[in-house]
């Protein structure tokens, strides 16, 4: 297929399936003589956890900015649902620090004109005590939960995550991603994320892609974890650390990583 017009996107729409909310085929990208994507395939339906894993430099950023309209491929199909509503937490935003904006004048400035929504969703995330703090004082962990916040604003149908745990303890980010996948439970939205570690995102994800310009390789976590392709990226101990991430607690931590008190029955 030839490189698509400069002022239009890559778009088809073969599906007939209301499940699928986004599918990529045989898409291409290279940015000069640096290929970036070669042929890869990509589907997310409702409800589904899409997690993208690979090396720095794989492609993975890429795919999803293509995925959600901001940059060309070169060659290849993308279709979104009619009316797809998607909510972006980006890998990180610049926030200048001599700029007087507190976090929920920042969540406002997606939806201004729900403001009991900004109050449940940071309640849902466990940051509400962050409300009236300045945008730029928050520390690393907290800003990715209040990105995260920005993009469940939109009502999403597909929550497109890059690297959402970034700057949260081991513990903090096991609990994230358990987040992540009770959202998607309890509000019936598609999930594409991306992340480095598989043994991170295993318990919280329902098909891995592994992606280095190509997909080497994809499937259940489990089965990723032990693919040859898989094993030559990350080494053999990736998939032996894999035990520590699935394993069953008789406690459950907070977003922040504290242990939660039990609740009474």
């Amino acid at each position: 297929m030839p490189a698509p017009d400069s002022d239009k996107p890559v778009s088809n729409n073969p599906d007939t399936d209301n499940s699928v909310l986004l599918r990529v085929n045989s898409i291409c990208k290279s940015f000069g003589e640096r290929k970036v994507l070669e042929n890869v395939n990509l589907t997310v339906e409702r409800g589904q956890i899409v997690t993208l894993i690979g090396p720095n430099g794989a492609g993975k950023t890429t795919l999803v900015r293509i995925a959600l309209g901001l940059i060309l491929a070169d060659s290849g199909t993308l279709f979104h649902t009619p009316s797809l509503r998607m909510g972006y937490m980006p890998q990180k935003v610049h926030i200048e620090p001599t700029l007087p904006l507190t976090v929920i004048r920042f969540l406002q400035l997606a939806n201004r004109n729900d403001g009991r929504l900004v109050t449940e969703t940071l309640r849902e995330l466990n940051i509400g005590h962050l409300g009236r703090q300045q945008l730029s004082s928050v520390s690393g962990g907290e800003l990715q939960r209040v990105l995260l916040a920005r993009a469940l604003l939109r009502k999403p149908q597909l929550l497109v995550l890059d690297e959402p745990a970034q700057g949260i303890d081991l513990a903090g980010q096991a609990e994230l991603y358990q987040l992540i996948s009770e959202i998607s439970t309890q509000k019936g939205c598609g999930v594409l994320m991306i992340s480095h570690d598989l043994h991170l995102v295993m318990s919280a994800t329902d098909e891995v892609i592994c992606l280095n310009h190509h997909v080497c390789c994809h499937g259940k976590p489990e089965h990723v974890s032990t693919d040859p392709a898989y094993l030559d990226l990350f080494g053999a101990s990736a998939s032996q650390n894999l035990a520590i991430y699935t394993h069953h607690h008789n406690h459950e931590h907070d977003i922040t990583g504290n242990i939660r008190a039990p609740e009474n029955d």
